[in-house]
């Protein structure tokens, strides 16, 4: 009884399964470590010349919020209403930088070309 390997129709002497295999966890291994730099990292995001920044984590976790001595008195509604906006904004812009971060660290091993089905940095979730 002859044994065929299907993939010897490939050409090139068959497919090499433990290659494969040892490419995705090489893969896998940057993808992690890449995660991993970026929880670490920390960005702000600041507006009105600093009136606010906030610090968010590479993940897009906010982690802090820093208001300017002297900006906002808080016994005004539309001086608060405005405080919060700026948080948002500052937020917003934080996130943006966070997401361009992600996109350069993830982007080639989570999407860029290796292997077929894994998913795209966007399909993580960053």
């Amino acid at each position: 009884m002859t044994t065929e390997n299907p993939f010897d129709a490939l050409g090139g002497g068959g497919f090499d399964m433990n290659a494969l295999l040892q490419q995705a966890q090489q893969m896998q291994e940057q993808l992690q470590s890449a995660q991993e730099r970026l929880a670490d990292t920390v960005v702000d995001g600041t507006v009105a010349g600093g009136a606010v920044t906030v610090k968010v984590s590479g993940v897009g976790e906010l982690v802090g919020v820093e208001i300017k001595a002297g900006g906002f008195d808080g016994s005004d509604a539309d001086d608060l209403s405005d405080l919060s906006d700026m948080i948002v904004a500052a937020y917003r812009d934080a996130k943006a930088q966070v997401d361009a971060l992600a996109s350069e660290a993830l982007g080639p091993l989570a999407g860029g070309g290796g292997l077929p089905g894994m998913p795209s940095s966007g399909q993580l979730g960053f």
